[in-house]
């Protein structure tokens, strides 16, 4: 007997606090709305993307990008990109992540947004020691996750930009992920420190990492945080699995943050709530001068407007 084919994640489907999260955005966006550099957009997805940010009234959406390319592209997504404020660059992404960078540097846009581009040719620019947006702390990666048999928003960091990030990386995927979560009201942000198992083990780099930024979050690095770790997923998911093993905790079963030890184990986890837990996720680029979306061809419209907005807030917080 054939076995179901591997259903997707369905767009249709609620997702009940990101549409919060969109709804606050759109609830910000009405005293100014953001202007968001889409770089590239030269496929019909980023054009139907620029159309539902301004539909939704989000953001003022500027595409950066060969006039030519983005024309096209809006054809084929039976859009009128005349509606639009258009960059024209050369035909090259890289121009185009250089022009998109440079205006955000300027303060013409207060966030960017990938468009048909890799992401390496966007992220060169951004890092560029001399011309991109680096900012005081690493540059990292946050999600944020609706899923069904959790009660809240749910953070997953860094699972796209640091590979195997140092004691003093993780620190600062840390901190800007802190920081994200206070701008959106979430005054006590309880964070689990993720690692194989719960208990701190010199064979175990993770755990050793773990115990090292608990001392520094009690040592005040992010005041009004509760950091806790390290933790197996079940006890940091499930209250119940802490209980068993003994584990006194207040972050358990009720986190909003969970810092993974390296990209293999967030990229894997981050993939494992989409694709079988149900869950939908909003995405953002941290530590620069401004918030950056990321997005990947796989991602819902549902992902992408939820990004823009979660960076709307950002953005929109900074200035």
């Amino acid at each position: 007997m054939a076995s179901a084919a591997l259903q997707l994640p369905d767009e249709a489907a609620g997702h009940p606090r990101l549409d919060a999260l969109v709804a606050q955005a759109r609830e910000r966006a009405k005293g100014r709305r953001v202007r968001v550099g889409l770089v590239h957009p030269c496929d019909a997805a980023a054009l139907v993307a620029a159309a539902r940010i301004r539909g939704e009234e989000l953001a003022q959406p500027v595409l950066i990008g060969p006039r030519e390319g983005i024309l096209r592209a809006a054809g084929a997504a039976g859009i009128d990109a005349h509606d639009f404020e258009i960059i024209d660059c050369s035909d090259t992404a890289a121009e185009s992540a250089r022009r998109a960078v440079a205006m955000a540097r300027q303060g013409v846009v207060g966030a960017l947004m990938k468009g048909s581009l890799h992401t390496d040719e966007l992220m060169s620019a951004v890092v560029d020691k001399t011309i991109g947006l680096r900012g005081e702390t690493r540059i990292s990666h946050l999600f944020l996750f609706d899923l069904p048999r959790y009660p809240k928003l749910l953070g997953l960091a860094d699972c796209v930009v640091n590979i195997a990030p140092s004691l003093d990386a993780k620190r600062d995927i840390l901190g800007n992920a802190i920081a994200l979560l206070r701008k959106l009201e979430i005054a006590q942000p309880k964070v689990g420190i993720v690692a194989a198992v719960e208990t701190v083990n010199p064979a175990i780099p993770a755990t050793v990492d773990a115990q090292a930024l608990v001392a520094m979050a009690r040592a005040g690095a992010w005041p009004g945080a509760l950091v806790e770790g390290p933790f197996g997923f079940d006890n940091v998911i499930s209250a119940q699995a802490a209980q068993i093993k003994k584990m006194a905790s207040r972050v358990a079963g009720d986190a909003d943050l969970l810092l993974v030890p390296d990209l293999n184990a967030g990229n894997m986890l981050y993939k494992s709530f989409t694709y079988i837990g149900g869950g939908e996720c909003a995405g953002l680029v941290l530590g620069a001068r401004v918030p950056i979306v990321l997005t990947s061809r796989a991602d819902s419209l549902p992902s992408r407007i939820a990004s823009v907005a979660l960076a709307v807030l950002g953005a929109a917080h900074e200035s």
